[in-house]
C-alpha cells in the first residue's frame, strides 16, 4: 500500500488502476489526508453445480450392516 497525492493521481490515473487490479492497495491523499483507497475487487468463486462430485465417492456394499462391537 502506498500514498499518492491527488494531483498526482489525476496525471497517473491509468496506472493507478493497472496497480490495483494486479493488488497493489492505493490511497489517494488531499492535502496529506487521506481520503480515497484504490482497491480491486476480488473474483468470486463459481458456486459449486450440483452432481459434480458424482463419481468422487463410494459407498462400500456392507455400510449400514450391524457393527460387530454392538452385537448382542
Amino acid at each position: 500500500m502506498y500514498q499518492v497525492p491527488l494531483e498526482e493521481a489525476k496525471v497517473q490515473f491509468l496506472h493507478l488502476i493497472q496497480e490495483a487490479m494486479q493488488g497493489q492497495e492505493i490511497v489517494i491523499t488531499q492535502n496529506n489526508v487521506p481520503t480515497l483507497k484504490l482497491v480491486s475487487i476480488p473474483r468470486s468463486k463459481p458456486r459449486a453445480q450440483f452432481g459434480s462430485a458424482k463419481g468422487l465417492i463410494t459407498m462400500s456394499d456392507d455400510f449400514d450392516a450391524p457393527l460387530e462391537d454392538f452385537k448382542v
